[in-house]
């Protein structure tokens, strides 16, 4: 057998192969001489069948079946050998008018390959990294509904100004239904407030989200609408009123400080403020990152350039999946999937450039760390080791579990190294000036 490449250009190639008679031949005579005994032909007994008409009979399928046989282990074989650095799966080119009875019998396949680029990490860029500072409003904020999440609630009558009221938001056709705590003061307009006023707990008050707060993010909160549809969104939505209270605050004691904290934590109000500001600043740092990664993750995508074998995976998107893909639909699959698919590839000769490789110890360091964090969520401060391998252990027995938590050790691997080689800007801003930067407003 013969095997050689041809290359269409630097992405695009077609394998082709050359099968002669000494290819089969003996595996094709086996089969016909296992068939012989079996063979039915009208005229003759069982097992009696002259050999050229067994041949005549069963001899096509069983070559074309022992060709594909042998085609498909050189082909995989092949692949092997070359160490070929495929997108996709070889596809076979048809061929209407193929010829059985030919001396030499050739198949094609055509493969798409990765493309060869370096990326650029240090190249020019406006990249900024965030560091996000708590403001005295926001640590201010933050004790106040302390104060309300553990103060005294006295349930009250009707609505009037200053109660807190819990309901819930619904909009069936629009998928809403979320239960929730407002006051009054929320709302952007007085008239809407004033809806409520005089309501009774099984009310139900109608408001439009057209304007509703001062910030149209506060959907995402309240309605727990997608920030994708905060802008513009023009419905109506019902609140169902379930309790009305107002909300004695809670005293700022040692107590409460303890029941948050742990015991000797936090003693007093400035205690109080700079663990607010510590938290909060740790949590900010976290989102900060996840922008930082996306930015770079946009530059590099925008600013290294390299071809695809777009044909080529179009026409291998409509083979692969339970469901065949029209050619339509698979020129809008691969539209949807090719930036994801350019990230990938960035992101592999990122890890390559940078000699970074992902181990299982790594995986497992990230799981160690990642459980002993939600224990200590729910009051779990001081778990043995042996409790935490045992959950690790559990987690990573699972295909999927492995799978997420990978994306996540490489994602951070990713973030360490664009800390350093992208050479961002470092600006220190409020929170508020954070979310304006994050959603470009």
């Amino acid at each position: 057998m013969d095997i050689k490449r041809v290359a269409l250009d630097a992405v695009n190639e077609t394998i082709v192969m050359t099968v002669v008679h000494m290819d089969y031949k003996g595996q094709v005579a086996k089969r016909i001489n296992e068939k012989m005994p079996l063979a039915t032909v009208k005229g003759f007994r069982k097992g009696a069948v002259p050999k050229d008409l067994v041949e005549k009979q069963y001899g096509k399928p069983i070559k074309q079946e022992e060709v594909k046989k042998v085609v498909d282990l050189a082909l995989e074989r092949y692949l092997a050998s070359e160490r070929l650095n495929l997108l996709g799966t070889p596809l076979a080119k048809e061929n209407e008018n193929f010829n059985w009875d030919a001396e030499e019998l050739t198949f094609e396949y055509e493969i798409g390959l990765v493309p060869a680029f370096e990326i650029d990490l240090d190249a020019k860029n406006d990249i900024v990294k965030y560091i996000v500072k708590a403001d005295d409003k926001l640590i201010d904020g933050q004790v106040e509904r302390i104060q309300k999440q553990f103060g005294n609630p006295i349930p009250q009558e009707v609505v009037v100004e200053g109660v807190d009221i819990k309901g819930v938001f619904t909009n069936e056709a629009e998928g809403i239904g979320n239960t929730t705590t407002i006051t009054l003061s929320i709302f952007k307009d007085k008239a809407t407030a004033d809806k409520f006023i005089g309501k009774k707990v099984g009310d139900v008050v109608t408001v439009n989200t057209k304007g509703l707060f001062e910030d149209d993010h506060q959907l995402m909160d309240y309605l727990k609408v997608g920030h994708d549809n905060v802008h513009g969104i023009e419905i109506d939505v019902d609140f169902t009123i379930e309790a009305i209270a107002i909300s004695e605050p809670a005293e700022l004691n040692q107590e409460l400080f303890d029941k948050l904290f742990g015991a000797g934590i936090v003693a007093s109000l400035e205690d109080l403020k700079a663990k607010i500001k510590e938290d909060a600043e740790a949590q900010f740092a976290q989102q900060a990152d996840q922008k930082l990664l996306g930015d770079v993750t946009e530059f590099l995508i925008e600013n290294t350039k390299f071809d695809l074998p777009s044909e080529f995976l179009k026409k291998w998107l409509q083979t692969v999946g339970e469901k065949k893909l029209s050619p339509e639909e698979a020129e809008v699959e691969y539209a949807r999937s090719e930036k994801g698919l350019r990230f990938q590839l960035i992101e592999g000769k990122a890890l390559a450039q940078n000699d970074i490789k992902i181990t299982f110890e790594d995986l497992k360091t990230f799981t160690t760390k990642n459980i002993r964090q939600q224990m200590a969520q729910f009051g779990q401060t001081n778990p043995t080791d042996e409790e935490v391998q045992g959950i690790v252990a559990r987690v990573l027995s699972n295909q999927d579990e492995v799978k997420r938590l990978s994306d996540q050790v490489v994602a951070e691997k990713l973030l360490e190294i664009f800390k350093v080689k992208a050479n961002p800007t470092t600006k220190e801003v409020t929170y508020d000036e954070f979310i304006a930067a994050s959603y470009g407003e």
